[in-house]
């Protein structure tokens, strides 16, 4: 049984989506690196600068973008309706709020490639929320990608014996964040400012109670690089929701096999290491990516004629 035509509004809402969910992965990457290089910080005082100056950044960009305003006042609108609304929403914010300090953990503490690989699993586990709480469908190729993630998968799980519980955080933690985002309808970005404003009292105190203090940053190379971590973490995010936002959670999961490849990299540059096994993990991964992007040409409609 075939679809009918898709139409262009989705077109045009895919291809936003697949641009910025890149996009994203890149400042993420630069995040994770930046994160490495800071010795002598605590993930903590990181997560705090994090949540102070990113919802800064979103505060600075929020209030000229149009839909923005259209979302917040709609927002507002919900939950002056239904207050019961903010109890998934403190959840909800609670669940980022780990996902933000384990990324500013892991890579202080040789924990970066057990994250990484739960970003490559991320996928996997994004498919399978779509499809159960979306009813997302499966193209041949999107199936192809999702049968070779999960052998480079399986062999890392079987190799390694297990998976470390930063692995299992973010794979098992994100769809659920999304997927309860989307039930009670906070999928926007006023609503992930909102989080970020829950998070806000605990960010301060993390600043306040680390070694450098609110004022100091810990000299000026340390107070520019928690302040990029904080401005591009804005944008990073930003980005990454619009993705989610304009694209099914099925392809969304599958787009996310781009972060952890940098993330491994970075990961790599940190000096962390790869034994030779890691190409039956990785092979397939990338295999993974070169279906997920023959998926994309096909489905990507031709130019309008002028």
């Amino acid at each position: 049984m075939t679809s009918g035509p898709v139409p262009a509004a989705a077109h045009i809402h895919a291809g936003r989506g697949v641009a910025v969910s890149l996009i994203a992965s890149v400042l993420f990457a630069v995040i994770f690196l930046i994160a490495g290089l800071l010795p002598g910080w605590g993930a903590e005082e990181i997560f705090g600068w994090r949540v102070v100056l990113t919802l800064a950044t979103l505060g600075a960009i929020l209030p000229f973008l149009p839909s923005a305003r259209a979302e917040a006042r709609a927002l507002l609108g919900r939950v002056r309706r239904r207050p019961a609304l903010l109890v998934p929403g403190v959840l909800a914010a609670g669940i980022v709020g780990v996902q933000l300090w384990l990324f500013m953990w892991a890579p202080l503490n040789n924990m970066a490639l057990s994250v990484s690989f739960g970003y490559f699993l991320l996928p996997l586990t994004m498919v399978l929320a779509g499809r159960v709480f979306f009813a997302d469908t499966l193209s041949p190729l999107r199936r192809l990608a999702v049968g070779a993630a999960a052998v480079g998968v399986a062999h890392e799980t079987f190799s390694a014996a297990g998976l470390a519980w930063p692995t299992l955080v973010v794979c098992l933690g994100y769809p659920i964040y999304f997927v309860l985002r989307r039930k009670i309808g906070f999928d926007s970005l006023p609503a992930f400012a909102a989080e970020l404003l829950v998070l806000l009292p605990v960010g301060v105190w993390f600043i306040l109670a680390g070694p450098h203090g609110w004022g100091s940053g810990g000299g000026l190379e340390g107070l520019w690089a928690a302040w990029s971590i904080g401005i591009l973490g804005g944008v990073a995010m930003a980005l990454y929701l619009l993705a989610s936002k304009w694209l099914p959670l099925s392809l969304f999961g599958l787009l996310g096999y781009v972060e952890p490849i940098l993330l491994v990299g970075v990961s790599v540059f940190l000096g962390e290491t790869l034994g030779w096994s890691a190409m039956f993990t990785y092979g397939p991964i990338l295999l993974a990516l070169l279906f997920m992007g023959l998926d994309g040409r096909r489905r990507t409609p031709p130019p309008a004629e002028m």
